[in-house]
């Protein structure tokens, strides 16, 4: 744009209406398919043992607003957009937010470009100067994501023997003489930002977010089930 071979009106609204379609778009799966799509989208970062609770604490500590500023958070900006969906935001009020977080994001950047074009141009062309360099880097890179990828699938091999209870057998053991040994912990991320979201009749909230000290809280003389999202 600063070259004057761009329409910088016309490029600003383009980046602004592809950043909100999409927003949108990942907002409607997040509604409709909910945890597994963010479990998709996890597997893809970097960290995903993180990743949905990073997310998640932003928005429990920030509230709707967390929007506003997720774009310019690496890895959250992919999540925020359905995480408020799976959170069952109104889509009106997702997209005002967005939209203003989308016109910070692109003002901001554009500007840096506008501002730094000489930098950029020199940058630019040594990097094309060692393209062969870059594309050997490129692969290089590519081949320890992969070798990550791989080391974290096995290293999450040990989540799939978590042992787990059916639902019929613990109500059973909550109408049985067992009742007062039976503690039921609710430990969804994000359990509190929904006004509308409840809980398992007399279970506790543990925040996962604070799980060292959280569970210095628990009883140790009790029968302890949590439940997640």
């Amino acid at each position: 744009m600063a070259s004057g071979t761009l329409n910088g009106p016309a490029v600003l609204v383009l980046a602004f209406v592809g950043f909100l379609l999409g927003d949108i778009l990942l907002f409607l799966l997040g509604r409709h398919m909910g945890w597994s799509l963010l479990g998709v989208l996890c597997w893809l970062s970097f960290n995903p043992e993180t990743c949905i609770l990073r997310s998640a604490d932003l928005f429990y500590k920030r509230g709707k607003i967390a929007l506003l500023i997720a774009k310019f958070v690496p890895g959250i900006n992919t999540m925020a957009a359905p995480l408020a969906g799976s959170m069952k935001m109104r889509f009106r009020q997702f997209v005002g937010l967005d939209s203003a977080a989308a016109v910070l994001y692109v003002l901001f950047y554009g500007g840096v470009g506008f501002l730094f074009r000489d930098f950029l141009a020199v940058m630019i062309q040594s990097i094309q100067r060692a393209g062969y360099v870059f594309s050997d880097v490129l692969i290089g890179v590519t081949i320890l994501y992969v070798a990550y990828r791989l080391w974290l699938y096995q290293k999450s091999k040990i989540y799939a023997v978590v042992p787990r209870v059916e639902v019929g057998d613990l109500v059973r053991r909550l109408k049985s003489e067992e009742k007062s040994r039976v503690l039921i912990v609710d430990v969804r991320s994000h359990g509190y930002y929904d006004a509308d979201a409840k809980r398992i009749q007399g279970s506790i909230r543990l925040e996962p977010n604070h799980l060292v000290e959280e569970l210095k809280t628990l009883p140790r003389d009790r029968d302890i089930f949590l439940y997640c999202t």
